[in-house]
């Protein structure tokens, strides 16, 4: 029988009871209701349950869905969703690069002449080189994280020791595994014949790469005044249904079944605060060099497609520091600072990452500071969460400095979303690392310059490719 993923009602209904105990609604009662009719706990690692429910069971699930929905929320004044309450909640929101000059002209400094507000403001040089490194980072990053993802992370570390390659310094590999360890932490299913070092050709297809080129797509075809709805259409006439996960597919089953955004968001969703959005944030950063409030602004349009609140807060964050990294003029260290300058300061996600980069600076050993992340969220958040995942992924990227093999392999070796935090450190770091050179030929001559796809005529093509088109699109209005 064909158990679909991530939509069943049966299988929602336990996410929502813990996402509704995390964002400040009380739960118990309508859990107490679901547990006493015999309905299941939420699947751990899939999107389903092993075994269809009753039809009173599924009715059911969708009824209390509904209620839990209309719970009142304690942390609503916290954890807006709107970008106005957002930008009201930040007071270091960065300042838009187009009121620079404007700026100049009131301040003036130095006993140089202040600039007129008529001068144009200097576009920060970012070239295709800068982005064909991104864009290779994300898929290498992507790469090494996809053959253990879903993996505890105990097994993680007794999978890359078994044959010497921890603390992570290359792709995993299957040779020299003891057949008893494989028995009892075999790799992630769909991606070990194509992710694992002895049988890499090219870079697979992965959400973590169609996202960012469905973002090109909405950019090619809208421009930067894009809307929410413009990004849903986009999705409907490029992206298979059966490429979606987790908010994703919901959202995309909302959209057919008549909703509109960002209703598609709320609507018996209870994956809206996972990374998802994250994952399509780094076109919004890499198009928009210097003007972190700029991509902020972007992702949060994208975002509000899928998710709500933290979930939104992830992209925002992460496009607002890969905009300050793309100049080519800021440290790691700058454009994370940068990127929670986005974020509602006290919302459960700013809090976690300002947790995790300190951890970072303290802790001489990376393991450390991921035991601590994972004493912290685990217990709380599913493994797929933006919180903990989008605070891994600044506690690795503080910890390598913005080091390239350094960033991707703390985030992948930290567990949870391994490939898409694997992605997002390697977009940053490779951004900062400025040229397709700098990267180690061990990380990209493997992906031979070639990306699988089924989005749009994109499968095939290379890195180089790729950051032209999106180079072209620094420039359009």
């Amino acid at each position: 029988m064909l158990r679909l993923t991530w939509v069943q009602p049966e299988d929602l209904i336990g996410h929502e009871l813990r996402q509704a105990s995390q964002d400040g609604r009380e739960p118990k009662a309508i859990a107490a209701r679901w547990k006493a009719a015999g309905g299941p706990e939420a699947p751990l690692t899939a999107g389903a349950s092993p075994t269809p429910a009753s039809r009173y069971l599924r009715q059911l699930a969708k009824d209390l869905l509904d209620e839990l929905a209309d719970l009142p929320s304690t942390l609503t004044d916290d954890e807006p969703t709107d970008l106005e309450e957002i930008r009201s909640a930040c007071a270091n929101w960065p300042e838009p690069a187009g009121s620079r000059a404007a700026g100049a002209a009131r301040v003036g400094a130095g006993g140089t002449p202040p600039a007129r507000a008529s001068d144009p403001t200097p576009t920060p040089t970012t070239t295709p080189q800068h982005l064909e490194a991104a864009w290779l980072g994300r898929a290498a990053g992507c790469l090494l994280g996809k053959p253990v993802e879903k993996l505890p992370l105990e097994a993680i570390r007794q999978l890359a020791r078994s044959t010497g390659n921890w603390p992570l310094t290359t792709y995993f590999t299957a040779k020299g595994v003891p057949a008893d360890l494989l028995k009892q932490h075999p790799w992630n299913r769909r991606s070990a014949t194509t992710s694992l070092a002895e049988n890499i050709d090219g870079m697979p297809e992965d959400d973590d790469l169609n996202y960012p080129l469905l973002n090109l797509l909405v950019l090619q075809r809208h421009g930067s005044s894009f809307t929410t709805t413009d990004v849903a259409r986009t999705w409907l006439d490029e992206l298979p249904a059966g490429r979606t996960f987790t908010a994703e597919r919901v959202a995309y089953r909302n959209l057919l079944s008549g909703l509109e955004p960002p209703h598609t968001a709320r609507h018996r969703n209870p994956f809206r605060e996972w990374i998802g959005a994250l994952i399509r944030a780094d076109v919004h950063g890499w198009t928009n060099p210097g003007d972190p409030a700029a991509a902020a602004e972007r992702a949060h349009r994208d975002a509000t497609l899928t998710h709500t609140a933290n979930g939104v807060y992830a992209a925002m964050f992460t496009a607002a520091a890969i905009a300050t990294a793309a100049t080519g003029e800021h440290d790691i260290h700058t454009c994370l600072r940068t990127g929670l300058a986005v974020v509602p300061p006290r919302s459960r996600l700013a809090q976690a990452v300002r947790r995790a980069i300190q951890l970072a600076h303290e802790q001489a050993d990376f393991d450390t500071v991921v035991d601590e992340l994972h004493a912290a969220h685990s217990p709380t958040y599913h493994w797929v969460h933006a919180v903990p995942n989008t605070a891994l992924i600044a506690a690795a990227l503080t910890h390598a400095n913005g080091d390239f093999p350094g960033s991707v392999c703390r985030a992948v070796s930290g567990g949870w979303d391994t490939d898409s935090n694997g992605a997002t450190a390697g977009s940053v770091a490779g951004l900062l690392a400025g040229h397709p050179a700098a990267l180690p030929d061990r990380w990209t001559a493997p992906l031979k310059n070639r990306l699988a796809t089924s989005i749009g005529d994109f499968d095939g093509i290379g890195f180089d490719a790729l950051a032209h088109l999106t180079h072209r699109e620094t420039h359009h209005p």
